[in-house]
């Protein structure tokens, strides 16, 4: 592979506190120099120039929640179509979600994923595998087996686990594997048959409402049991004040907790929902704007970690029901990184720990390589223009789904290139 310096860069890597113009130089599969001292190095012979005045290169975006058709739901995404759509937004490794037919509850479907995206992916693919068999909440699977196989983390996905001695297990061996427990927390009987967040709206559409205590009930109990065991706990998504306030103290109590949010929780509430339109029917569902805004700032003062696009595709035959009827989830791939642009320049996050919660710090979490531009890292990232204007179009969209809550929606700021180790994936 040939040698590819990117001249006159913005450099942002929030994992060496860097925001600065310079030169990034890859050579093969690793980044050889990345910052301002690398405009001083020259380029060598024969090396590639690409001069990125005005453009931003950062670490490739890792998402760290990911729902996958394959195996079972070809038909909504492919593990390869993911990873297409992935490149297009800069997204460089995913974690996929174990909500798949059959459930990636053994080793041999860890084996299957890591097998299939080495020979159809274009960006890194990691399995993390489920916490019970067959997502049921009941029995536990083989962490051992499963962490040894390639799993990167425990979760049950879209399904909360009501049992509290099963979760206590969980987070006692997790931890004795060094591994994480990714938990989505709403109570089912609390959320009962709500399809919307609880609230005047819903009451205006005629619409039964999902409380914020379904969220923040099991989430309390999740929190005193990481306490209890020291176990690794990351709350996949939250969505609600309360339930930011609820991590922050845990964190304050010296819990190993880490939290994350999905990009429709930052960008949307729920009043996009307007006329019944089941592209916004998500889970958790779009909230109050005032639990938007204490989103915005759980993840400007670190309590919420992790930015995630949360991706989910579903088709036409699920989404074009009646909004009680409608599946849940909305996919994001492509949009991830333009959505939370909007949080940068409407002055609510600086560019710096926008991209630490979307990429350094998922990165870290999941104990993955990617999330930084430090010299003999493995050359993934992508060159952004942060101004450039753009319209989601269902036309313009890679997934095999289409069930955006963007659709329409005029973004800024658009990836040009995406390179995985070394290598261009995407090239607008």
């Amino acid at each position: 592979m040939s040698t590819t310096v990117f001249e006159r860069a913005r450099i942002v890597d929030p994992s060496r506190g860097m925001d600065e113009v310079g030169s990034v130089i890859v050579d093969g599969r690793k980044i050889v120099a990345a910052g301002k001292a690398a405009l001083n190095q020259g380029a060598p012979d024969g090396a590639a120039l690409i001069d990125c005045a005005g453009k931003v290169i950062i670490p490739g975006l890792v998402d760290g929640r990911v729902f996958i058709g394959e195996p079972g739901g070809e038909h909504r995404e492919t593990i390869a179509s993911a990873s297409v759509a992935a490149a297009a937004g800069g997204i460089t490794s995913i974690v996929m979600m174990p909500d798949t037919d059959p459930v990636i509850d053994n080793v041999a479907l860890v084996e299957f994923v890591l097998r299939t995206a080495k020979d159809t992916a274009v960006v890194n693919i990691f399995p993390a595998a489920a916490i019970t068999k067959g997502l049921d909440g009941r029995e536990m699977t083989e962490f051992g087996l499963l962490r040894e196989a390639g799993a990167v983390a425990f979760t049950d996905g879209r399904h909360t686990i009501s049992s509290a001695l099963v979760m206590r297990r969980a987070l006692t061996y997790a931890r004795d594997f060094g591994a994480t427990i990714v938990h989505e927390t709403q109570d089912a009987d609390l959320a009962s048959s709500g399809v919307m967040n609880e609230g005047l709206y819903a009451s205006w559409l005629g619409l039964s409402g999902i409380p914020r205590e379904a969220e923040s009930i099991p989430l309390e109990r999740d929190l005193a049991l990481a306490r209890l065991t020291r176990g690794s706990y990351h709350a996949a998504k939250i969505s609600t004040a309360i339930a930011a306030g609820s991590v922050a103290r845990a964190k304050a109590d010296g819990a190993n907790v880490t939290s994350g949010v999905s990009i429709h929780n930052l960008s949307l509430n729920e009043n996009d929902v307007g006329e019944y339109r089941t592209f916004f029917r998500l889970t958790p569902p779009l909230r109050a704007e005032e639990d938007r805004l204490a989103m915005i700032e759980a993840v400007r003062d670190g309590t919420v970690d992790i930015i995630v696009s949360s991706h989910d595709p579903q088709d036409v035959d699920t989404k074009r029901l009646p909004f009680a009827d409608a599946a849940a989830g909305a996919i994001g791939l492509e949009t991830l990184l333009g959505a939370a642009l909007r949080l940068y320049h409407n002055g609510d996050v600086p560019l710096p720990r926008l991209i630490e919660t979307l990429s350094t710090a998922p990165a870290r979490l999941f104990g993955l390589p990617g999330g930084t531009l430090k010299p003999g890292a493995i050359a993934d990232l992508a060159l952004v223009d942060l101004d450039e204007p753009w319209i989601v179009s269902e036309s313009g969209i890679r997934s095999r789904s289409k069930n955006t809550c963007f659709e329409g929606a005029r973004l800024q700021g658009k990836v040009l290139q995406t390179l995985v180790a070394g290598r261009t994936v995407f090239s607008a």
